[in-house]
């Protein structure tokens, strides 16, 4: 069974920074895709970014720029680097881990941005 598990959300100011952690365990198989996306109040889940098990990264257009996907194959981890945070960037951040065998997805992270 593969677990997915974010850290890092909270609350911070507009302007401010956020790096979001996700630790995935279990039987898990390369090559494979991992990444965030994100819900807001009332919307829709949309992607973030992800990034693959060789490096690729796709990013949505409204996070280019500010946000950076990154990770640690050794410790099947991924990270997103938020900067220059928007009120619009609140949200519940949700990892996503997708293999041959599956997709699985973390509980979420909460991520508030005060103006």
């Amino acid at each position: 069974q593969v677990q997915v598990v974010e850290s890092g959300g909270g609350l911070v100011q507009a302007g401010g920074s956020l790096r979001l952690s996700c630790a995935a365990s279990g039987k898990i198989f390369s090559p494979n895709a991992m990444g965030w996306y994100r819900q807001g109040p009332g919307k829709q889940r949309e992607l973030v970014a992800t990034i693959t098990s060789g490096g690729s990264t796709n990013y949505a257009d409204s996070m280019k720029g500010r946000f950076t996907v990154s990770r640690d194959n050794a410790k099947n981890t991924v990270y997103l680097q938020m900067n220059s945070l928007k009120p619009e960037d609140t949200a519940v951040y949700y990892c996503h881990l997708r293999h041959w065998s599956g997709a699985y997805w973390g509980q979420g992270t909460q991520v508030t941005v005060s103006s």
